[in-house]
């Protein structure tokens, strides 16, 4: 099945090969102005200016779609999400607001031990269907590939019913889902004096079944003071990495906690984060193929520093961005907001910030091939914006919606 769209005002992001970008290539956005595109199968079959239209595709009998003007995107590729979880978290927000510390609040049962214990309490079938509706609005906000973790259980059951309802989400989802194991995401209560025999659990009780089940792509840790610590980490790591899980590490956020060094000599995919720098850190991710993912939303909702992004950039990182959706510290997973807060706040400009949430966010989870740029024989996952005067204006109009119509493998939703 064939459909030609034409008068594109724009078309974003147009490559020939995969690169991961680092440093200035970041700034380079490919654009066709006035351009079409073919999609076939659901794919791209090719693509280029109106003016050069082939006489093969405008007097066949291919269905045709007027873009009237519109600007066309790669979909978004959002590869760091906690999007399955049993309910929000909005009283401990308030509990902020009134001045309540983190310590304070995990003292009243709150943070992540109160998803754990409403997640333990949801039964799996009511899971899915909380995660699927979430799974959906992303969606139409752009989202065209997830990368989803576990670490809400932190029991043997509750993790693999968080991993098995992200199987399942795998297999009814049109757009790509990637499933990260977290169960190192903190102690539970019965284990905060005794960390080696939670990391036994995760290793001997629930590897074996992930590995049986194929229930994960990645392995990840929260490498940070009062969590899992550099040793912790490359422990759980790499038995991960024994049943074939590729390491993401969630480092340095709330310190300088040896985390990106960690993620780095593990060969690990990204590390995510990266609130807390120095100079040895980010020299580390520099020289690395890791990628360096970015959660500005994440800082803005706990107020904390915001990312590094130029010296990271500067540097020769290769840097991606993210929603990390998730009840407690960016309960919203809308790309778009992401990409205006990394220009306004990490002062990325509009084409790093595109290229770092599609191509670059592609890469961070291994989807290069597939998704992230408008090259042949990708899927047709993509973004047709309302009229814009230009790039720009879609972090420049932070609070408006710009998505007029959002297509997921070659067919509007």
């Amino acid at each position: 099945m064939k459909l030609l769209i034409v008068n594109i005002h724009q078309l974003i992001n147009v490559r020939t090969e995969n690169v991961l970008l680092r440093g200035a290539s970041l700034a380079v956005l490919p654009i066709l102005e006035k351009a079409y595109l073919l999609i076939e199968n659901g794919r791209i079959a090719d693509y280029g200016l109106m003016e050069l239209l082939p006489i093969e595709y405008s007097d066949s009998d291919i269905p045709l779609f007027d873009a009237k003007g519109a600007s066309v995107l790669p979909s978004w590729c959002d590869s760091h999400t906690h999007l399955v979880f049993a309910a929000s978290r909005e009283s401990e927000f308030v509990d902020k607001l009134h001045g309540l510390s983190y310590a304070e609040i995990a003292a009243k049962g709150g943070g992540i031990l109160n998803s754990a214990n409403k997640l333990n309490d949801t039964s799996e079938e009511l899971l899915y269907n909380l995660s699927w509706k979430r799974l959906k609005e992303l969606s139409s906000l752009g989202t065209g590939a997830i990368e989803i973790k576990s670490g809400y259980g932190l029991t043997v059951e509750g993790e693999l019913k968080m991993l098995r309802v992200i199987k399942q989400l795998k297999k009814d989802s049109p757009i790509p889902i990637k499933a990260s194991f977290l169960a190192a995401h903190t102690y539970p209560i019965e284990f905060k004096q005794n960390h080696q025999a939670y990391i036994d659990l995760i290793i001997n009780e629930m590897l074996p079944v992930i590995a049986s089940e194929n229930l994960a792509d990645y392995i990840d840790v929260f490498c940070e003071e009062g969590f899992f610590n550099v040793v912790e980490t490359t422990q759980v790591c790499e038995a991960g990495k024994s049943i074939g899980l590729i390491p993401k590490i969630h480092a340095n956020q709330l310190s300088v906690s040896g985390g990106v060094e960690a993620g780095v000599a593990l060969g690990a995919l990204s590390v995510d984060h990266l609130e807390s720098m120095n100079q040895k850190a980010i020299m580390e991710l520099a020289s690395s193929n890791t990628i360096g993912t970015l959660l500005p939303t994440a800082a803005y909702f706990l107020r904390l520093p915001f990312q590094p992004a130029r010296e990271l950039i500067t540097a020769g990182c290769a840097i991606a961005i993210a929603s990390d959706f998730n009840p407690g510290s960016s309960p919203s997973g809308n790309m778009n907001t992401v990409v205006s807060m990394s220009c306004i706040q990490l002062k990325m400009l509009p084409e790093e910030a595109i290229n770092a949430a599609t191509l670059n966010g592609a890469y961070a989870m291994g989807l290069e091939a597939e998704l992230g740029s408008i090259m042949k024989g990708k899927i047709a996952n993509l973004i047709f914006t309302k009229p814009i005067p230009s790039l720009a204006y879609i972090p420049y109009a932070f609070g408006s919606n710009l998505i007029d119509q959002v297509m997921i493998k070659g067919v509007f939703q």
